[in-house]
C-alpha cells in the first residue's frame, strides 16, 4: 500500500479540506498521514518557518513515505527552500508549491503540478481532475484535448516540461532554484500560469524571462489560466496578448488557456518528465507516465 503524507510547507489551511482529501485518498487505497504542523497556523502561515520546514524534511527522509501532498499553496516557501534538502521523491501541488517543483527539477525528481487538499476533498469523484490525479498515482500515462485559442502558436514539441507559477518562478530568477539553472542546457516545454496579478507585472515577468534567455531556450510554451488577473485597458492589449507578444520572436509552438492552474478543473501534470504538445485545430498535452 503507497504511503501519501500531508504536509503545509506554505499558507494555513481550513483543516477539513485536510480531513476530506485524507478521507477520499484513503478510499482509493492509499494509507495517508499528517505532518505534525500541518493543520497549524501562525498568522497566514502553517506554522513557524521551523515547524514547515521540520515536516518537509521528515517527511523526505521518513522511507515509509511514498508521495508527498501539499495541503495547499498561498506563501511560505520563500522563506525556506534554501534550507530544504534535495528532493527524493514526487511532491503534488502547485502555486507556491511551484519553488518545490522547482527544486524537484535540481534535484533530477518527477513532481506533480495539481490539485491540492481543497479539492481533492471537494470535486465530484467523476470530475477530470480527480480522475486524472488518481491514474497519475498509478503510473499512467495522461492525454489532454482541449478546444484551440485563437492565440495559439500552431507547431509541434516535445521535451521535458518544466515551470508552474509565473510569480514563483519570478521570484526565484537569479538564485540556484532559478529557471536557467533547471533548464540544463535542454530544450524544456515551460508551463505558466498565475493569479491576481497585475497586467503589467506580468507583463514585467515575462520581459524578465526573455531577458534572462529563459524564452529563447524553451520547445514550446503553454500558458494556463491567469485567474482574475484583469486585462488593463491601459496596456492596449489582453493578458494574453501580453505574452504573445512577448514570445513573438520565437517559432515554438503556443497553446493559451491550458486548463492548469487556480481552478477546480486543474488537470495534473508530471513536471520534470517527457511531454510533448501539439497545436493545431485543437491542442494536445500528452505527458509520460511516472511510477511512484
Amino acid at each position: 500500500m503507497k504511503h501519501i503524507r500531508i504536509i503545509s510547507p506554505s499558507g494555513a489551511i481550513d483543516t477539513t479540506y485536510i480531513d476530506g482529501a485524507s478521507a477520499r485518498l484513503r478510499a482509493w487505497g492509499y494509507k495517508v498521514s499528517e505532518g505534525a504542523h500541518a493543520s497549524d497556523t501562525w498568522g497566514r502561515f502553517a506554522g513557524t518557518d521551523e515547524d514547515r520546514l521540520a515536516d518537509l524534511i521528515e517527511a523526505l527522509q521518513d522511507p515509509s513515505v511514498d508521495v508527498i501532498l501539499c495541503s495547499r499553496g498561498g506563501y511560505g516557501l520563500q522563506r525556506i527552500i534554501d534550507r530544504v534538502p534535495a528532493i527524493t521523491k514526487p511532491i503534488i501541488g502547485f502555486s507556491d508549491i511551484t519553488a518545490l517543483h522547482q527544486l524537484s527539477a535540481i534535484s533530477g525528481q518527477p513532481s506533480l503540478h495539481g490539485i491540492m487538499c481543497k479539492h481533492i476533498a471537494t470535486l465530484p469523484e467523476d470530475s477530470e481532475p480527480l480522475q486524472a490525479l488518481r491514474r497519475a498515482l498509478q503510473g499512467e500515462a495522461l492525454e489532454y484535448t482541449f478546444p484551440a485559442h485563437s492565440l495559439n502558436r500552431a507547431g509541434k514539441a516535445e521535451g521535458i516540461l518544466i515551470g508552474g507559477n509565473l510569480s514563483v518562478l519570478y521570484g526565484l530568477q537569479g538564485t540556484p532554484y532559478g529557471l536557467m539553472l533547471v533548464m540544463k542546457n535542454s530544450k524544456p516545454i515551460l508551463l505558466i500560469e498565475d493569479i491576481a496579478e497585475r497586467h503589467y507585472h506580468i507583463d514585467r515577468m515575462m520581459r524578465n524571462l526573455r531577458m534572462s534567455g529563459v524564452l529563447a531556450n524553451i520547445s514550446g510554451l503553454i500558458v494556463g489560466q491567469f485567474s482574475d488577473c484583469e486585462d488593463d485597458p491601459l496596456m492596449n492589449q489582453t493578458v494574453y496578448e501580453t505574452i504573445k507578444e512577448v514570445v513573438a520572436d520565437y517559432n515554438y509552438p503556443v497553446l493559451f488557456n491550458a486548463p492548469v492552474g487556480h481552478v477546480a478543473h486543474n488537470l495534473p501534470l508530471w513536471l520534470h518528465g517527457h511531454a510533448s504538445i501539439y497545436s493545431g485545430t485543437d491542442s494536445v498535452l500528452r505527458l509520460d507516465g511516472f511510477h511512484v
